[in-house]
């Protein structure tokens, strides 16, 4: 990492040594990271990925860090590079397309469609994170996605060449898309809307803010939903059904109002987080025989 540092200064581009990666986390938790760099434009992001392949470096991209565990020992061996205010922004292509960056945060482009009385992002609207991570996972809630919306994304490869997927090449189905098992950094995305009332689109806003006060565990660190939902079943009703609601390893607890998230309750570490994560697994598993896959990304 040494000699990925002494390049970034060649380069002039700014960097921090260990960073705590529990400031860059939903869950707030995570040890430092070695090298985390911010890039400001779509040119230093190349810059920054030329440099970590030359030195055969598989640099770990940040988003918003709200679907993201890190291990409490942190991310030594590889860069940190985090996708941020270079990349939030917001323009119109025409009357009902949209291109927004991949830093921007998702309610905020669903406040700005609303502000243009645009629909099909409603659904949206409180799931946290980046516009760039959504359409990493074809994030999803309320029986909307992303593969509802969107259209292109525009990226950077691993040898740092620009280019595009289509829909229809962005392979996108439950939680995944082409850049779940990819190299490719999502540096914009293009999304298709619909014409619709302002006040029924603030309405169903309101009321889908208003499920998720009442049903998730908002007032605490959390990575939202830890499991994906296993075929016929509700994650979170398994584990309910399984006596675990309030269940605590160290600092984490299954939410005692949402099964289906683990909440940083009390200074929880990652490895707290984990083992209770893999409690949940174990028990589940062998009461009702169903493999409980996480949503959450776990860099160890």
């Amino acid at each position: 990492m040494t000699e990925f540092i002494r390049l970034l200064e060649k380069s002039r581009i700014d960097y921090t040594e260990n960073e705590p990666m529990k400031n860059h986390t939903s869950f707030k938790t995570g040890g430092p990271a070695a090298a985390f760099v911010s890039a400001k434009d779509e040119a230093e992001l190349v810059k920054i990925i030329e440099t970590a392949k030359s030195l055969s470096l598989k640099p770990f991209i940040l988003g918003n860090g709200s679907n993201l565990l890190v291990s409490d020992d942190g991310i030594k061996e590889r860069p940190v590079i985090h996708i941020g205010k270079g990349f939030d922004y917001i323009k119109d292509i025409d009357e009902c397309t949209i291109e927004v960056g991949a830093g921007t945060n998702l309610s905020v482009l669903c406040k700005y469609a609303l502000s243009k009385e645009l629909t099909g992002l409603e659904f949206a609207y409180g799931i946290p994170g980046s516009c760039g991570g959504a359409a990493v996972m074809n994030a999803g809630a309320y029986g909307g996605e992303m593969k509802d919306v969107l259209v292109r994304c525009n990226h950077i490869d691993s040898n740092g060449n620009k280019g595009s997927f289509s829909k229809e090449e962005l392979n996108l189905s439950y939680r995944h898309s082409v850049y779940s098992d990819s190299d490719y950094v999502i540096t914009s995305l293009v999304l298709k809307l619909k014409k619709g009332k302002k006040e029924d689109i603030e309405e169903k806003m309101r009321d889908l803010i208003g499920r998720r006060k009442d049903k998730q565990p908002l007032e605490y660190p959390s990575a939202g939903s830890v499991f994906k939902r296993p075929e016929g079943y509700f994650a979170g009703a398994l584990i309910e059904q399984s006596g675990l609601k309030g269940k605590r390893i160290g600092g984490a607890m299954v939410s005692e109002k949402h099964a289906g998230f683990i909440i940083n309750y009390d200074n929880a570490t990652t490895t707290d987080i984990l083992e209770l994560i893999s409690f949940c697994q174990n028990t589940v598993k062998e009461k009702f025989g169903v493999e409980l896959e996480t949503e959450i990304k776990v860099i160890e």
